[in-house]
C-alpha cells in the first residue's frame, strides 16, 4: 500500500558497509545499545513529540475514562504520567523479548555489492543492453550504496552526476562489470569521498560546467569499441531532462525492464535476512505494545509509542498509520489522529521501519486487550462485533488464498484474484478497493505489483511480496492483513513476517 506518512524526517538508510571478517551482527551489542537509548528517545521526543508535529489541540489529550466509561478532563500532569507510562511499558515488553528476529541480520557488504553489479551485467548482455544509467536515488543506491539526499542534501539538482554500468568480457570470455560515473568536476573528489562499495578506486568521467555533460560522455572512450549506437536502459528514477539529454547526443535510451529490472526484485540471502528481521520485529514491535493500552488513547499517541519502540530496538519508523473503526474505512486514512480508543474498538496499524536499508511494511487489525474476548459457547453477540469477527475471518481467509499462488511462473495477476474471489464470494464485493500487493526491498513499494490486470508479470523464486487484503466499510470500519512473502519455487512461500495474525485478540 501506498503510505502517506505525517512524520517529514529524513530517510535514515544504512550508510554502513560490512567488511570482511565481521560481517556479521552482534545483536548483544545493539540490545545494550538499544537499552541505553530508550531514555535518551523519550527525553529527545518528549510527551507531545507526535502530537506536536501533528499539531493535536491539547485539549484532545487531556481525557481519562470516567468510572462510568465515559471520558472528562483531567489534570495534565496526571494523564501525562500515564502516557509516559504506557510508552515505555512499549518499549521494555519489545526489549524484554531479547530481539532475537535481528541475530541473523547483517549490514549488505562490498562483495554483495559486487555481485550485483555482476549480475547486472550478465543481465544486460541479456537484454542486448550496452550499459545501464541511474543517478542518485533507490536503484543507485542498490548498486552503488548513495541514495538521492546523501549526494545532493538539499534539493534534486540540475548537473548530472551519473552511474554507467557497462557488461565487457575478460581474457577468459566471461562478462565483468565495469563502472564509471559521469561527474561535475568540481565534485569529483566529493564523490570519490563517498565511500562507495568499490574494490579499486573509482572511475570518473568529469565535465566542466560550460560543457555538454551529454556529449561527454558520448565522446569519452567508454563507448569506442561499439559499431552500434550506444544502446542505454534507465529505471523509472532517471529524470525526464536527463533521458532527454542521452537522447539528444545521439545515445538508442530504453526503459528498465526483463532481466535487468528482475536483478533487484530477486532477494539474496543477506536481503533475505534484513527483509525477515525488520518484518518480523515490527509486527512484534505491534503485539508487545497493544498489551500496553488503555481507554482514551488516541490514534496518534499509539502511533508515536510505537514509533519509539521501533527506534528502541534499531530500527527507523518512516511511517505509521493508526485508525480506529470508521477512519480505518479508507484504507490509508486521511483523518487527523484525535480519535479516542474505546473498549469495542476495531484497531487498524499499518507501520513500516527501515533496518540496514530495507523496509518492513506490515498491518494488524485486532481489539484492544481491555475489551474481553467471548467464550467459545457465547452464543449471543452485538450485532457490529458479530460483524467485525466475520469480516476479521473472510479478510484473514483471502489472505490464505492468495498465500497459495505465490508460486513460480505463476501470474501477479493470479495472487490478487485468489484473494478477490474469497471477499467477493462472501458478499462483499467492491469493499476491496486497491491491489493486494507489492514487491518490498530497498524501498517499501517495488515491482512487480499485484493487481488483477497483470497477467505478463510471472513470479520468480526470490521475489518478496506483500500480500494485503482489505474489506472497508463506509462509516463502519476497516479490516487489513498484511505479511511478506518469499516466492520458493512451486512450494508454498517463506513467510518473512515471523508469524501471522491468529485472531483479533492475537496479532
Amino acid at each position: 500500500m501506498s503510505k502517506y506518512s505525517s512524520w517529514n524526517a529524513p530517510d535514515v538508510e544504512a550508510r554502513a558497509i560490512s567488511i570482511p571478517g565481521n560481517s556479521r551482527r552482534n545483536r548483544f551489542s545493539l540490545r545494550n545499545a538499544a537499552w541505553a537509548l530508550v531514555g535518551a528517545g523519550l527525553a529527545a521526543s518528549g510527551f507531545y513529540y507526535y502530537s506536536s508535529q501533528h499539531k493535536t489541540p491539547r485539549s484532545h489529550l487531556h481525557l481519562l475514562p470516567e468510572s462510568g466509561g465515559n471520558f472528562a478532563p483531567c489534570r495534565g500532569h496526571e494523564h501525562s504520567d500515564r502516557l509516559k507510562s504506557f510508552q515505555q511499558c512499549a518499549i521494555d515488553n519489545l526489549l524484554n523479548t531479547g530481539l532475537p528476529f535481528l541475530e541473523n541480520a547483517s549490514p549488505i557488504t562490498v562483495d554483495d555489492f559486487e555481485e550485483r553489479r555482476q549480475r547486472l551485467a550478465e543481465a544486460l548482455v541479456a537484454e542486448d543492453v550496452d550499459a545501464f544509467v541511474v543517478e542518485p536515488g533507490y536503484t543507485f543506491k542498490y548498486y552503488g550504496n548513495v541514495s538521492q539526499p546523501e549526494w545532493e542534501v538539499w534539493e534534486p539538482e540540475e548537473r548530472p552526476f551519473l552511474m554507467v554500468v557497462r557488461p565487457f568480457y575478460d581474457q577468459t570470455g566471461s562478462v565483468k562489470a565495469n563502472t564509471t560515473f559521469l561527474c561535475p568536476s568540481f565534485e569529483a573528489e566529493r564523490a570519490r569521498l563517498l565511500g562507495m562499495p568499490f574494490t579499486e578506486a573509482i572511475q570518473i568521467v568529469p565535465w566542466e560546467e560550460h560543457w555538454d555533460p551529454y556529449t561527454t560522455l558520448q565522446e569519452s572512450d567508454m563507448f569506442s569499441d561499439l559499431t552500434r549506437t550506444p544502446r542505454l536502459m534507465v529505471d523509472e528514477e532517471m529524470r525526464d531532462f536527463i533521458q532527454r539529454g542521452l537522447a539528444s547526443v545521439g545515445f538508442d535510451v530504453v526503459g528498465l525492464g526483463g532481466h535487468v529490472e528482475e536483478v533487484r526484485q530477486i532477494k539474496s540471502a543477506s536481503e533475505v535476512e534484513i527483509l525477515r528481521a525488520v518484518n518480523t520485529g515490527t509486527v512484534e514491535a505491534v503485539r508487545q505494545m497493544r498489551k500496553c493500552l488503555y481507554p482514551g488513547l488516541t490514534e496518534n499517541q499509539i502511533a508515536a509509542a510505537l514509533d519509539d519502540a521501533l527506534r528502541a530496538a534499531g530500527m527507523e519508523p518512516f511511517f505509521d498509520i493508526v485508525l480506529f473503526d470508521e477512519n480505518a474505512s479508507n484504507p490509508h486514512g486521511g483523518t487527523n489522529g484525535t480519535k479516542v480508543l474505546e473498549a469495542e474498538t476495531f484497531v487498524l496499524i499499518d507501520v513500516g521501519a527501515h533496518l540496514y536499508g530495507y523496509s518492513s511494511d506490515i498491518c494488524r487489525t485486532f481489539f484492544p486487550p481491555f475489551f474481553e474476548k467471548p467464550s467459545e459457547n457465547e452464543k449471543t453477540l452485538a450485532p457490529h462485533i458479530a460483524e467485525k469477527l466475520k469480516v476479521w475471518d473472510i479478510v484473514f481467509e483471502a489472505q490464505t488464498q492468495s498465500i497459495h499462488q505465490f508460486r513460480e511462473n505463476y501470474t501477479a495477476a493470479s495472487v490478487d484474484i485468489a484473494a478477490r474471489n474469497v471477499i467477493d464470494g462472501a458478499g462483499y464485493e467492491g469493499t476491496f478497493t486497491h491491489r493486494l500487493g507489492h514487491g518490498i526491498g530497498i524501498k517499501a513499494h517495488e515491482s512487480p505489483y499485484l493487481n488483477k490486470g497483470n497477467h505478463k508479470t510471472l513470479l520468480k523464486t526470490g521475489m518478496a511480496f506483500t500480500s494485503e487484503p482489505g474489506i472497508y466499510l463506509v462509516d463502519k470500519f476497516g479490516v487489513r492483513h498484511e505479511d511478506i512473502l518469499l516466492v520458493q519455487g512451486d512450494n508454498d512461500p517463506e513467510l518473512l513476517t515471523g508469524s501471522r495474525a491468529v485472531g483479533p485478540w492475537d496479532p
